[in-house]
């Protein structure tokens, strides 16, 4: 591995293209500690279903939203306005127009992402600033900023801070551009990635606080070396399954159609067209987690204003909270159960989007290609869309398992959510993707020189 890492930098190209992505990443991370100006030292304080709700928020956004700062908002508007195309790309006509004019239309699309984006980070931001920050009586702001009357802050401060924000997240998007350009990977799920991984010293942190010398068992007080050890094979086992079903394919055998030319043949040759077991990545448990955390917060506000009044809004409110145990009877449970429903629907649903039978069998039919014992057309059609239908059973089942892996690591190990989610959910999915997505850049640059990839003995 040292010698391949060698041959890595050996390269001139690949050397600077990888600087070049790792000054890119260290100014986002220089830039994640600025604070904005209205606030004084000190996180906003938050708790319950609030605090789990902004610590799934800055898994996919590459921030946090209880330190606001120049890049308060992340990545996360311009990821919601990529969603928002891709999903329109399918249902209106124009847009699927533009999709299929090649480099000119997809550059298109990418013009009215970052409108869209624009468009976004004002609302959040603004949203945020005038919900969560103002309205919040120990939010740490500088009392300078405040009004002749000093019950709210003065509205130019206001316009202020929200184009700090929207400027901070418009140049992370310019951040991941250039990295798509210039640098190596993908450049928004490289920040991504860099904000799960920062997260890292913290939970190591954490997990030295409760750790006891003497054994523990399934104490939630301590965890001492008996429980390390469980720990440390549950996240090896939990890491190679995940690697293994985000590189899983089931590989369904074509043929291409012979053609005559003179003397010669041509064609006849045996392929295989690859259909990825986890078609729809990590987006059903962000969509599955988004649509569960509106209820709950929701209710919990009611809870909060109703206050004995109400008492139904306290149990709709902790039947959505996912703070207990798992394996309660009670509000957890609830949760989880839906949580898994989620993740089933989403998977189908998102993988009906991206995966088109119809014009996967009709490209087939173009380049004269076909699957052996099924005529091409709409007999191929259907095959596809079956194999399709089985193989994400497999890909939902095992995106549920991930996805409540944490909240058993929690319940009966008694470690931080914060440790916990390194186990399972988003956050490991997005990292293991995102970290092969990067091998095997690098290694389409060693294969082009004749070296042999990363992975490769």
């Amino acid at each position: 591995m040292l010698e391949k890492l060698r041959i890595v930098f050996s390269i001139p190209e690949l050397r600077q293209k990888i600087f070049l992505t790792l000054f890119l990443l260290a100014v986002y991370r220089i830039g994640y500690h600025v604070r904005l100006p209205i606030l004084t030292d000190g996180n906003l304080a938050y708790s319950g279903e609030m605090a789990s709700f902004l610590d799934k928020v800055a898994v996919f956004s590459a921030t946090d939203l209880r330190s606001l700062t120049i890049f308060g908002l992340g990545i996360a508007p311009y990821i919601s306005a990529s969603i928002i195309f891709q999903l329109l790309g399918t249902v209106w006509a124009p847009i699927e127009q533009l999709r299929k004019e090649g480099a000119v239309g997809r550059k298109k699309i990418n013009e009215y992402t970052r409108y869209l984006t624009l468009f976004i980070c004002i609302i959040q931001s603004w949203a945020y600033l005038q919900f969560s920050v103002i309205s919040d009586p120990n939010a740490p702001l500088s009392k300078e900023f405040y009004s002749s009357g000093g019950s709210s802050l003065a509205w130019g401060w206001i316009f202020t801070t929200v184009a700090i924000m929207t400027a901070g997240s418009m140049f992370l998007m310019w951040l991941g551009e250039q990295i798509d350009e210039y640098g190596i990977g993908n450049g928004v799920s490289l920040l991504i990635m860099a904000g799960i991984l920062a997260q890292m010293p913290k939970a190591l942190w954490d997990l030295r606080q409760n750790m006891s010398g003497s054994l523990t068992g399934m104490s939630n007080n301590a965890i001492g070396p008996d429980v390390l050890i469980v720990l440390a094979f549950l996240f090896v086992g939990v890491v190679f399954a995940v690697v293994f079903i985000t590189m899983a394919q089931r590989r369904i055998q074509m043929q291409s159609a012979k053609h005559v030319r003179g003397r010669r043949v041509f064609g006849g040759t045996k392929q295989f067209l690859p259909l990825k077991i986890n078609q729809s990545g990590v987006m059903p448990i962000i969509f599955a987690s988004s649509m569960l955390m509106i209820p709950g917060l929701l209710f919990g506000m009611l809870a909060g204003a109703f206050a004995g009044d109400a008492e139904w809004t306290q149990n709709v409110a902790s039947a959505f909270s996912s703070l207990s145990s798992m394996f309660t009877t009670g509000s957890s449970f609830t949760y989880n159960v839906l949580y898994i429903a989620f993740i089933f629907f989403f998977c189908f649903f998102w993988t009906s989007i991206m995966f088109n039978p119809k014009e996967m069998s009709q490209n087939l039919q173009d380049s004269g290609a076909f699957i052996p014992g099924y005529r091409p057309g709409k007999r191929t059609a259907d095959y596809l869309e079956k194999v399709m239908i089985r193989i994400t059973y497999v890909g939902a089942a095992f995106l549920a398992l991930v996805a409540i892996v944490p909240t058993i690591i929690t319940s009966q190990f008694g470690v931080s959510q914060s440790v916990a989610g390194f186990y399972g959910g988003t956050g490991l999915l997005i990292a293991v993707s995102v970290a092969f997505d990067l091998i095997q850049k690098i290694d389409s640059h060693l294969l082009m020189r004749n070296y042999k990839g990363l992975l490769e003995q």
